[in-house]
């Protein structure tokens, strides 16, 4: 499996534009990027560029605080699957995995899940970097137990992933959940470093970057 076939594109600044927007789903697919993530507003759009082609298209929900009601997140995860999206990456309840409030959270995960699409992908992002490793522990552990896809480990606006965030994710998952890694993976060396540490997807606003590095060290290796 190629770099590129494990990477989210993202473009979830708040002041990204229309035009920014459709150039990023066009990285997407001449990159052959597995996704392309923006927030709900630009959802439609997206689904038009994207269509016809294998790039998937990704919403976010309680995005990025995670601090919304569980109704407002399961309602704007809902509009954007009817408006085309193929996966949700939803921000769980941070406050009650930061209070050790696992079932809470669980909770919600798990009605969210149930609402969904059984064909739509679910992502929990965890926020990782605001959680002690004993804390992620247990979150990917009511992550597995809602019934998600995936355990994702930031937003991003709060700390980026680190080696030692990957590794204790991906041993939490144990295989039964998948692990994507974003926030702050901005080189080619982070890049495949957490993915060599069980990375199952990565997110990021640096794939463009990412890749070039890599096509530029092919290079120098044919010299």
């Amino acid at each position: 499996m190629t770099l590129n076939s494990l990477i989210d594109h993202a473009l979830l600044k708040s002041e990204a534009t229309e035009s920014e927007i459709r150039r990023a789903c066009h990285e997407a697919i001449k990159h052959e990027l597995f996704g392309m993530a923006v927030n709900p507003a630009w959802i439609e759009i997206v689904a038009e560029e994207l269509a016809e082609t294998r790039v998937q298209v990704i919403g976010v929900a309680g995005f990025p605080l995670g601090a919304t009601s569980s109704a407002a997140k399961i309602s704007e995860a809902l509009g954007q699957v009817r408006a085309g999206a193929h996966e949700i990456d939803m921000v769980a309840q941070i406050g009650r995995l930061a209070a050790g409030e696992y079932t809470l959270a669980e909770s919600e995960i798990n009605e969210m899940r149930r609402e969904l699409p059984a064909e739509i992908t679910l992502k929990v992002i965890i926020e990782a970097p605001l959680l002690t490793q004993e804390q992620q522990i247990s979150a990917t552990r009511a992550v597995i137990n809602a019934g998600a896809q995936f355990v994702k480990s930031a937003t991003g606006f709060f700390g980026g992933s680190s080696e030692g965030i990957v590794r204790t994710l991906s041993q939490a998952a144990s295989g039964r959940i998948k692990v994507k890694i974003s926030g702050g993976v901005r080189t080619l060396a982070q890049a495949e470093r957490f993915v060599e540490l069980g990375a199952d997807r990565l997110g990021c606003s640096a794939s463009v970057a990412i890749l070039q590095e890599r096509r530029e060290r092919a290079d120098v290796q044919k010299i």
